[in-house]
This record gives C-alpha cells, structure tokens and sequence, in this order.
C-alpha cells in the first residue's frame, strides 16, 4: 500500500522578526510613554541586570530579562495596573517601516500572479516570531495579515496554592500582568520554525520534536524566507539557511551600524542578502523578496509536475491501424537486425 503524505507541502512561509525589523524601534515605547517612565533609563537598568544577578550567583537571560523588570514597575507601581488588554491597545500606537502592511498582500498576491500557481493551489503564510510582547503585536495594525504571532506573554491574577482543592476563588477586582506565561528568547525562536515547519501550529497533536521525514512536513524549510535584522537572529539564520531556506537581513536606511552588521552577517554566510528597511513596492528588499518567493512557487510546481508524472501512469488507448502499421514495421527491422 501506497503511503499517503501528511500534506500537499504547497505552501510558502514568509517569517518574520519584530522590532527594528518591521518597526524603527522597540515596541515597549508606547508602555513607557503612556505611563511616563523614561524608555533609555529603563534600558539602561535591564542591561545592567545580568551582571548585578551574576555577582549574587544567579543567571539570568539577556534575551528576556526585561520581562521580569516589567514585572517589577508593575508591584511597585509604576506600572500599575497594566494587563493584556492594555498592551493590545498600546500596540495600535505601533509605526511600521513605509511598505507595511500592505507588502504582505502583496507577496501572498505572488502566488496569484500565473497560471500554474493556481492550478496547484500555492498560498503563501506570513509569521512572526518576537523576543517581544505577543499581546502588542495582536494589536497592531499588522495583525490581521498574519498567520501565526510567537511572542512573551504574560499571566494575570496567577491561580493560588492548592487551587484543585477550592470550589471557589475571591473574585479580584484589580487584574494586571504578574507572571510570565510564554518566553521568547532568541534561540527558543527556533523552536517555533520547527512547528510552522512540522506543521505543529496546526494540529497539537503533533509533536514538534517527533521525528518527521521531509515529505510529511507541512512547510519544508526550503519554502522558508526568514528575515531579521541582526545579529541576534543568527541562530533562526542558521537553522533556515542550513536547511535550504532564505535568509535576509535589513537595516535602518540612516543607521552605519546596522549596515556594518549585516554586511558581516554575509561575509560570515549567515544570510543569503541584505537592504534596507523599506518594504515599498520599487524597493530593493521587495524586489529581492518577490523574486524568491516566485523561485519557491516555481519549485513547487516542478515538484508537483514530477511526482505527477512518476505516480501516474499512462492511460490505456484503441489501437489504429497506423499503429498497427508501426509495430509491424518495427518487427521487420528488428527481424533483419536479428540476421546479422
């Protein structure tokens, strides 16, 4: 019996990194601003943190160390009284880079643009995987483009101890973000490229760390563009470009800084190109992305067109006479060839 794969693998996966890759910035701004706390103090304290932990003996991480800070403007009330809710409001406050959001409808339009695209169904999916706060990404305006949004999430009015054994809990008027429920640093990143690429974010009952053969994922990395901006993307940039995916790195048009680094990221054969961030339409990084997301649909049908013709076996037919007429022909020649 004839094994049946797991999906039709015609999909692409544009991927995406958050801030100063679709926005200037951070997307904690708008939290600072509304509450008025002083964003380059708040910084400058989270980055000092891991060294002050490391003297008392504790690690911590650099990726989302910030997440606890957060938590303690909230008990001590500078904060005070931010939830969820709040952080999906502050995320409409969101400024994109120009192009955005409406490049994201224009490269699932790619997989529109000819004939064989829709013949065999290619749809493309945008995702975005952030060391910052899902909630404010929910809230922004790109929401609604997106397939699938990873980022920290917070935990409000956190259950009690032996809360199995209470019929009832207090009702607490006063809710507001306590604990942290999802971290996102940047390694963990990984992670979630194997659910988008095992298909796990679509069905739970697949296990992202089974083993799965390629033909069984629903994305294979080789249907992958991943872009960031930096180096602390390397690890998502590995793991895609190692496994046939593209990779490609932006920077502030106004930033030396960030050029430098991407250009180092290329010499260094993490990413495939670089450009700025701008997503408009005649801009170099939408050419680049455009073009590539053309080659995958491509490879897809030629993929599609192959297994077609190997699993399809020719059809039965009448026989005419002029066949008939060639396959005595063909005896003829091949009796003479058997007199010599």
């Amino acid at each position: 019996m004839t094994k049946k794969n797991l999906h039709r693998q015609n999909i692409v996966a544009c991927i995406w990194d958050f801030d100063k890759t679709l926005i200037p910035g951070y997307m904690q701004a708008p939290i600072f601003e509304a509450f008025g706390i002083d964003e380059e103090q708040f910084w400058k304290e989270v980055n000092a943190l891991p060294d002050i932990y490391a003297k008392r003996g504790t690690r911590v991480s650099y990726d989302t160390i910030y997440l606890n800070h957060l938590i303690s403007f909230v008990k001590n009330g500078c904060l005070k009284g931010l939830t969820n809710q709040r952080l999906r409001e502050l995320g409409k406050e969101l400024r994109f880079y120009d192009g955005l959001p409406d490049l994201f409808t224009r490269l699932q339009a790619v997989t529109e643009s000819r004939p064989e695209y829709k013949k065999h169904n290619i749809k493309l999916e945008h995702y975005i995987i952030s060391t910052g706060l899902a909630e404010m990404i929910k809230g922004s305006m790109i929401a609604p483009h997106v397939d699938g949004i990873y980022g920290c999430e917070f935990i409000e009015a956190p259950l009690p101890p032996n809360y199995s054994n209470q019929d009832e809990f207090p009702l607490q008027m006063e809710f507001e973000i306590s604990q942290i429920g999802t971290i996102v640093d940047n390694t963990i990143k990984t992670r979630y490229i194997f659910e988008i690429n095992k298909g796990s974010n679509k069905n739970p009952t697949i296990d992202v760390n089974a083993s799965m053969d390629r033909v069984d994922r629903r994305i294979p990395m080789d249907r992958m563009i991943y872009t960031a901006d930096g180096p602390s993307d390397v690890p998502v940039f590995s793991v895609v470009k190692s496994n046939g995916g593209k990779t490609y790195a932006v920077f502030n048009p106004e930033s030396e800084a960030e050029f430098a680094q991407n250009d180092a990221l290329l010499h260094a054969g993490r990413i495939h190109a670089y450009g700025p961030a701008d997503y408009t339409e005649k801009s170099t990084t939408s050419k680049w992305l455009r073009m590539h997301v053309r080659s995958i649909c491509d490879g897809i049908v030629a993929e599609c067109e192959a297994s077609l013709s190997e699993n399809v076996s020719r059809a039965p037919r009448h026989l005419h006479d002029e066949d008939e007429l060639d396959e005595t022909s063909a005896g003829k020649v091949k009796s003479q060839k058997d007199l010599f």
